[in-house]
């Protein structure tokens, strides 16, 4: 029998520091989970844990605070972006970053959003988008797919009726204050390594103070899509990723210059 040499064995990956070590209450299969972990091997590489303060509002985002090995504050619904530009304002020092889901803010906190790319806060929005309002039972998001069923869409998205589906990615990019706004999706491996490196841009464009700087995951939410998470996997990719297409919507030429 193969005796295994621990003391002599790479670590390939090790338990992030600014990250909590207790378990989740998320639902098997979301990627809320895999979003908090990328952020904090983001914040451990950049060495900022002590300088960095999160907001996150209402919404199954909400809890983060609870992960983090950090300072973080919570917000009314809607309104973290308004909060983040209050402490950016007072603290210049400090990396400040929102955590928002796809019913907060781009539903009741639309406006705090918008205003905040339009002013070119130097912050930084990680936004996910699973299409729904995850927490109070998987109703209507301004996010929600044309014919997609929801709790409250039982029969699916009408367009005529509902309208259609907010992208914003490309409306926060016509903003001129925003400089860095990608899309990226948590489906799969690779596209979690797209993800991650999105996200150290994103908070490199705010340590070099070029202004608003946006990270939107693509993100499955299988209980209200009722769905397994292998089958909430393929849903995103086949469904939300044609509506919701990855890339990078605007990057200012000073960050696209950054080697990272």
């Amino acid at each position: 029998m193969a005796i295994l040499d621990i003391k002599n064995m790479e670590v390939v990956y090790e338990h992030p520091k600014a990250l909590i070590d207790i378990n989740t209450h998320y639902c098997p299969g979301c990627t809320h989970g895999v979003a908090h972990r990328l952020i904090a091997e983001v914040i451990d590489e950049m060495g900022m844990t002590k300088k960095t303060i999160g907001v996150a509002s209402v919404g199954c985002s909400a809890f983060a605070y609870s992960y983090f090995n950090f300072d973080f504050v919570g917000a009314a619904h809607g309104r973290a972006p308004a909060m983040a530009t209050g402490i950016k304002r007072v603290r210049p020092d400090r990396f400040v970053f929102t955590y928002q889901g796809d019913g907060d803010m781009m539903s009741i906190g639309t406006g705090e959003i918008v205003a905040a790319a339009g002013r070119g806060e130097n912050i930084t929005v990680i936004f996910l988008n699973n299409a729904n309002f995850g927490m109070t039972g998987g109703q209507m998001a301004p996010t929600t797919l044309p014919g997609m069923k929801t709790s409250s869409s039982p029969n699916g998205r009408d367009v005529e009726q509902m309208g259609f589906p907010l992208r914003a990615s490309e409306l926060l990019a016509s903003q001129d204050g925003a400089s860095y706004i990608v899309r990226r999706s948590l489906h799969d491996p690779k596209n979690i390594r797209m993800a991650k490196k999105a996200i150290r841009l994103a908070f490199e464009t705010q340590a070099r103070g070029l202004g608003f700087s946006m990270v939107e995951l693509l993100s499955t939410c299988p209980t209200n899509w009722r769905l397994t998470p292998a089958k909430a996997g393929l849903w995103l990719e086949e469904k939300m990723i044609p509506y919701y297409p990855l890339g990078d919507i605007k990057v200012i030429p000073a960050i696209s210059e950054l080697k990272i």
